[in-house]
C-alpha cells in the first residue's frame, strides 16, 4: 500500500506540474456543507473533504461558494477550512435556502450566483439539493446559456440500490430527494447536467489505514482528523465497515481528473416514483421519486452519467489531503 501511495503522489506531482501552465478551470461551488454540525450523531464529511481537496487542485478556481440547508452553520465550517487551507484567498461564501424548500425564493446565494453569470459562463459543482440552482434559472430564465457543465452528485442508473459497505443497510438519493422539482426545473432547461453519485463513488473507501497519517501531521491535519474519524466509526456500526464513502469527492473528479472516470455520455435520464427502498432515516415514507438514468428511456432529458471511478483516483483524493 505504501509502494503504490508513494508512486500515486509522483504520479500526482506530474500531473500538476504540467497543469499548472494551464488557465485553471473557474467554477462555482454549491454545497450542503455539514461536517462537524453538533447533533445527535457525526455528520457526514465529505462536502468539507471536497472543498479541501478542490483547494488543493491548480487546474480549478473557485469563483464563489454557495450554502444550502444548515447555512448558519455550513457559513461557520466553510470560513474555517478557507482559513485553514486558504488563508490568502478572498473566495465569498453566500448563504442560500436554509431548508431546500423554497423554490424560487431569492437569498443571498441565488443572487449572487446570477451576478457571476452574468459576467461569465460557469461551470457548477453541485454537491447538495438544487434548489440554489433552480431558483437562478426559474427566475433569470436569460441566464441559462450562462450555465456551462453543472456536475450533481445525485442519481443511479435504473433500480441500482444505494447500500454502502457490506450492503447491510440501504440509504437514500439525499441531494435529489431533498428537492425534487429543483431537479425537474434545472433538467427541463437543457443545460448541461452530469451526474455523479453512489455508483461512481462506491469502491471509494477512506478508512483510518488511509487517513491515520492525519493524526501525527500539522494543526490542520489533526484538526480534519478529529471530524473524520467519529464518521469512521458510524460507518463502521451501520454499514459493517469502518471507513466512509467520499461521495461528493467524484463529482469534483471530473472536473480536474476525467482520465479517472467511466462515463456514460448523452444517457436519458427519468424521474420515477415507487416503493422507497431505504432502510435508514429518521422518516421514511412508503413510496419516493427516484432520479433514474438508463439508455431504455425515451426521455428528452439527456445526461452525461459517471458510472465508476478507476484505479488511483482514491490515492489522488488522499494525497489532497495532506497538501497546505
Amino acid at each position: 500500500m505504501k509502494a503504490i501511495f508513494l508512486s500515486g503522489i509522483c504520479f500526482i506531482a506530474a500531473l500538476n506540474s504540467g497543469a499548472q501552465t494551464e488557465t485553471p478551470r473557474r467554477i462555482w461551488f454549491d454545497t450542503d456543507i455539514m461536517m462537524g454540525l453538533p447533533e445527535r450523531a457525526p455528520r457526514e464529511v465529505d462536502d468539507g473533504v471536497t472543498l479541501i481537496m478542490t483547494l488543493a487542485q491548480p487546474n480549478v478556481e473557485i469563483v464563489g461558494i454557495s450554502l444550502i440547508t444548515e447555512v448558519d452553520y455550513g457559513m461557520e465550517i466553510t470560513e474555517e477550512i478557507l482559513r485553514r487551507y486558504a488563508p490568502e484567498s478572498d473566495i465569498p461564501v453566500y448563504k442560500g435556502s436554509p431548508q431546500a424548500a423554497d423554490l424560487g425564493t431569492e437569498t443571498a446565494a441565488s443572487l449572487a450566483l446570477a451576478e457571476a453569470l452574468k459576467k461569465e459562463k460557469l461551470d457548477i459543482l453541485a454537491l447538495g439539493p438544487a434548489t440554489n440552482l433552480a431558483t437562478v434559472i426559474k427566475n433569470h430564465p436569460e441566464l441559462i446559456p450562462q450555465f456551462g457543465e453543472v456536475v450533481f452528485c445525485a442519481g443511479r442508473t435504473t433500480g441500482y440500490p444505494f447500500q454502502p459497505g457490506k450492503r447491510q443497510n440501504t440509504v437514500g438519493d439525499y441531494n435529489f430527494e431533498k428537492d425534487v422539482e429543483s431537479f425537474r426545473v434545472i433538467l427541463d432547461a437543457g443545460i448541461k447536467v452530469v451526474l455523479s453519485g453512489f455508483e461512481c463513488s462506491e469502491y471509494l473507501l477512506l478508512g483510518q489505514v488511509d487517513t491515520r497519517f492525519l493524526a501525527e501531521g500539522s494543526e490542520n491535519d489533526k484538526w480534519l482528523n478529529a471530524f473524520l474519524v467519529p464518521w469512521q466509526e458510524r460507518a463502521g456500526k451501520l454499514f459493517g465497515v469502518a471507513g466512509f464513502i467520499p461521495y461528493d469527492v467524484t463529482p469534483l473528479g471530473y472536473f480536474t481528473h476525467p482520465d479517472y472516470f467511466l462515463i456514460h455520455r448523452d444517457m436519458p435520464v427519468v424521474i420515477n416514483f415507487r416503493e422507497n427502498d431505504a432502510t435508514l432515516g429518521r422518516n421514511i415514507p412508503a413510496q419516493k421519486h427516484y432520479l433514474e438514468a438508463g439508455f431504455e428511456y425515451p426521455s428528452k432529458w439527456k445526461v452525461d452519467f459517471a458510472y465508476r471511478t478507476l484505479p488511483g483516483f482514491e490515492e489522488l483524493v488522499i494525497e489532497s489531503l495532506s497538501k497546505e
